[in-house]
C-alpha cells in the first residue's frame, strides 16, 4: 500500500442557507520517498487538502489512509498521535516561540509524547546540527534571520523522524536567497530517503520535486513526474523578488 492513498475525497463547508465544496472528488497515491509538489491558483483547493492530508481536518466524505492507517474516521485524539508520530510540518509562517531558544523550540513536539524521550536534547542538537544552526542552538528567534528561522522549523518537524515533511510555501516569507538555501535543504532531505511534500504557488519551487499535482476548482487537473531542475542553481522568488 502507498504511504498516503486517498480516494475520492470531498470537503464541504456549511454556512447560513448554502454549502460550499472546496474539493470535489480528489484521488491522489504518494509512495515512500517522493518529493512532489501540489500547486495551483488561489482558491484551487490547496490548504484544504493540505489540512487533511496532514490530519488537521477530516474529509466529508472519502477514504485517506497514511502509512496504513486509515484516518478519515479518526477522532481528535487519534488524529494528534498521528500528526506527531508520521507528519512533520513546515509553514509559511515559521510559528516559533519567541524568546525561545532554537533547541528549546525544536524539541516542542516532544512535549506531547507520552514520555518524553531522555536524549530529547541530543535529538534537538542533532536535528539543528543537520540544517546547518549547530552554531545557533541558545539564538531566540528575534536574533536569527528569516532563513535561519526557516530552518529552525525543518529541524523542529524532523525531531520525531516522520514518514513524511509536509511544507506550506515554505519560501513564501524568504527573499530568494534564502529561499534557495531552505530549498537545498530540502533537497537533501530526499536524498536521504524522506517523503517531501510541498505546498507552493511557485513553479520555481515545484520544479525541485520530480512530481507535481496541479489541482484547479477543487480536482486534479494534472499530475505528472518531471525530471528535476538543477536544484542548487534554481532561483526561488521570495517577497523581495515579487
Amino acid at each position: 500500500m502507498s504511504l498516503i492513498e486517498m480516494q475520492s475525497i470531498i470537503k464541504s463547508f456549511k454556512n447560513i442557507g448554502f454549502e460550499t465544496q472546496v474539493l470535489k472528488g480528489i484521488s491522489i497515491s504518494i509512495e515512500g520517498g517522493e518529493y512532489v509538489s501540489i500547486i495551483g491558483p488561489s482558491g484551487a483547493g490547496k490548504s484544504t487538502l493540505m489540512a487533511i492530508m496532514g490530519c488537521l481536518g477530516r474529509p466529508t466524505s472519502g477514504m485517506y489512509s497514511l502509512d496504513g492507517e486509515e484516518v478519515e474516521s479518526m477522532n481528535d485524539k487519534q488524529l494528534s498521535r498521528i500528526r506527531n508520530e508520521k507528519i512533520g510540518f513546515v509553514f509559511q509562517a515559521f510559528h516559533l516561540l519567541p524568546g525561545v531558544t532554537a533547541l528549546d523550540n525544536v524539541m516542542m513536539p516532544l512535549m506531547y509524547c507520552s514520555e518524553i524521550p531522555k536524549d530529547a536534547t541530543e535529538r534537538a542538537k542533532a536535528a539543528l546540527q543537520k540544517v546547518g544552526l549547530g552554531h545557533r542552538l541558545h539564538h531566540t528567534p528575534g536574533q536569527m534571520s528569516g532563513g535561519e528561522q526557516q530552518r529552525v522549523t525543518i529541524a523542529r518537524a524532523l525531531i520525531n523522524n516522520p514518514k513524511i515533511i509536509l511544507a506550506d510555501e515554505p519560501t513564501g516569507n524568504l527573499d530568494s536567497k534564502n529561499g534557495a538555501e531552505i530549498m537545498k535543504v530540502f533537497d537533501q532531505l530526499v536524498s536521504e530517503g524522506r517523503t517531501i511534500i510541498l505546498i507552493t504557488h511557485d513553479p520555481k519551487v515545484a520544479e525541485h520535486s520530480n512530481r507535481t499535482i496541479r489541482l484547479k476548482d477543487g480536482l486534479v487537473e494534472e499530475d505528472r513526474y518531471h525530471e528535476t531542475v538543477q536544484k542548487h542553481e534554481a532561483g526561488i522568488s521570495g517577497p523581495a523578488a515579487e
